[in-house]
This record gives C-alpha cells, structure tokens and sequence, in this order.
C-alpha cells in the first residue's frame, strides 16, 4: 500500500472532544473523527463547496474527498444513534492558513 497523500487543512476545531451528557464517562464509547475529515465537511457542508472544490483546497483529489465524507457521515452517525463521544485528533495533515 502506498503512503497517503498529505491533506492541507485552513481550520483546525475549536474543541475536540464532544460528549453526550446523558450517560456516564465510564459507560461511554467513542468515535474518532480525523483532522481531513473534520475539514472536508467543513468545507462542503458549513463553505457550501463542491467535492471538487474542497479536494483543491485540500490539496486531493476528487475522489479521496468523497471517501473521507462517506468515512466521517458513518462516524458522526454511529455517535448520533448510539450516543457515543466524538474526538477530533489525527490524519495525514498539514495546518496552512495562508493557503486558498
């Protein structure tokens, strides 16, 4: 397997742990959301881009986007229905703020 192409990132979160507060630290799972597919959603969802869009600023290509938001919508969903935390850490990423 080859290595992974490096995502550029413009936005890193805020916070990057959420947790839901109706069950206890220690009865609670988690789901591990990576820094490429916090920015690609970012991108399509919150920027309105398009795929190709956002694999420009990110730096990949069409289709690596589309296999990072199918990845992230599974994990963001399996959190929602079977109330488990979100963490935001990892990926192939370069944090650039300059880059457009």
């Amino acid at each position: 397997m080859r290595p992974k192409k490096r995502r550029w990132i413009r936005c890193e979160p805020q916070e990057r742990c959420f947790r839901p507060q109706c069950k206890r630290l220690d009865e609670l799972d988690g789901v591990v959301l990576s820094l490429d597919e916090f920015e690609a959603m970012r991108l399509m969802h919150l920027e309105g881009l398009t795929q190709e869009q956002a694999a420009e600023k990110m730096g990949i290509h069409r289709s690596t986007v589309s296999r990072i938001l199918k990845s992230a919508h599974r994990k963001l969903t399996d959190a929602l229905v079977n109330v488990k935390a979100i963490r935001i850490e990892g990926g192939v990423c370069d944090i650039d703020y300059n880059r457009r």
